[in-house]
């Protein structure tokens, strides 16, 4: 064995190379009869729509959780809470920010984390009140 597993020897002495028809038997989409076999092409999902989902998912819930923080950040700063609760409030809203930031930028796990760091802030500043 030439430690090469997607390769076999045929009778010939020669490498012969699998090729994805050689796995599948060589059906195409349009030899497809079978309403099962028509399912097994259709739930390969593309990575470049997932990564794309997971970037836009990141940036709009980051945004959204930044305008909220705000506006909270507002609302507190009018009433008769300690100056702590707002600069909570906003310092969340900023983390939450850069989390929409980085999250469209592609770095969705630390958009993540960024995220959920910044609404832990706005409730910790929500528990001095």
């Amino acid at each position: 064995m030439s430690g090469r597993g997607d390769s076999e020897i045929s009778e010939t002495g020669e490498d012969r190379i699998e090729t994805p028809e050689d796995l599948d038997g060589g059906r195409d989409l349009e030899d497809v009869e079978d309403l099962e076999d028509v399912e097994e092409f259709e739930d390969v999902e593309d990575p470049a729509q997932v990564a794309r989902r997971a970037r836009w998912t990141a940036a709009v819930t980051g945004s959204l959780l930044a305008l909220a923080g705000l506006a909270a950040s507002m609302l507190r700063a009018t009433g008769t809470a300690s100056a702590l609760v707002p600069a909570a409030y906003a310092f969340g809203a900023a983390v939450c920010a850069l989390g929409a930031f980085l999250g469209s930028r592609g770095r969705t796990r630390r958009a993540l984390w960024l995220l959920i760091a910044g609404v832990m802030v706005m409730a910790l500043g929500d528990q001095f009140d």
